[in-house]
């Protein structure tokens, strides 16, 4: 008779069996399938953007991309949406560090209202800013008598940018701080940690890679928003003109090259940027110890 240690020992490993069945398919088609739907979704349509460009000449190309208009746009599309990014960074923790960590009334209603730029279409949110804050708005009636304006300046994109990117940051850094570990935290309490130490050598290490994520999430958001900035922005050339109304304005001129050349641009200087970000990401994984 087999002991049962010896059957223990020959009997096949749970799930590697033959007749084992699994949720998904195997690895080949899986893999198969995913590269066949990111090359639809994705790389299809991006390899057809670059091909695009193909048919300019080098200074044709050039002259599209290096117009006066067309760089005062990048300046301001780039620096605004880091200006947003980095404010929903600082904000947006604010906000998920007090949803997770407090309970007051109404909780569930702020929360709900998190979510807010997420169902509301963009147009309707760049209409509701620019009668919030023009200048016979609720707001801004009151801020351009002390030379304050907002809408229909620089600043207003920026204030439209920071209402639709704030949801990313909030979203990615909430889940992360309601499964940190609360031991840690009262252990360097009782070593005697104040409450900055606390938060700059225990909560913010384990964070700051969704922190990451949040911000390029947000700025990668920031860049390509098109909706609810052209009705708050006044789109005046080389003051308030984005890069996406620029590509708009070169289509409805039927100027198909010129569109792709200025895209492709935009395109290369997010992708740079996220890269460095999600290198950034990677690296303080592994200074902390974790899997990249």
């Amino acid at each position: 008779m087999v002991s049962a240690s010896s059957a223990s020992l020959t009997a096949p490993a749970p799930g590697r069996g033959r007749g084992s069945k699994r949720v998904l398919p195997g690895f080949g088609l899986t893999l198969g399938y995913t590269l066949f739907y990111l090359s639809i979704i994705v790389l299809i349509p991006l390899s057809a953007l670059v091909f695009k460009t193909f048919t300019m000449t080098w200074p044709a190309f050039w002259e599209a991309v290096s117009a006066p208009r067309v760089m005062a746009s990048y300046r301001l599309t780039f620096g605004a949406s880091l200006i947003a990014a980095l404010v929903n960074l600082v904000f947006g923790l604010l906000i998920a560090w007090v949803l997770v960590r407090y309970k007051f009334p109404g909780k569930k209603i702020v929360d709900a209202l998190v979510d807010l730029p997420f169902a509301l279409p963009t147009a309707v949110a760049g209409i509701s800013l620019t009668a919030l804050l023009a200048g016979n708005g609720w707001i801004g009636q009151y801020l351009e008598p002390l030379g304050i304006q907002l809408a229909f300046k620089p600043a207003g994109i920026v204030i439209a940018l920071i209402f639709i990117g704030l949801p990313f940051v909030v979203r990615t850094v909430q889940p992360v701080l309601e499964d940190a570990e609360k031991e840690l935290e009262e252990a360097a309490t009782s070593l005697g940690a104040t409450r900055l130490q606390i938060f700059t050598k225990v909560i913010l290490p384990s964070i700051t890679p969704a922190l990451l994520t949040g911000f390029a999430m947000a700025f990668a958001r920031a860049v390509g928003e098109y909706g609810s900035v052209i009705f708050i922005a006044g789109n005046m050339p080389m003051i308030s003109e984005i890069t996406p109304l620029i590509i708009i304005g070169k289509l409805e001129q039927y100027d198909y090259a010129g569109a792709t050349a200025v895209a492709v641009v935009m395109l290369v200087i997010s992708f740079v940027l996220l890269l460095i970000i999600n290198a950034l990401q990677a690296w303080q994984r592994r200074h902390a110890g974790a899997p990249a």
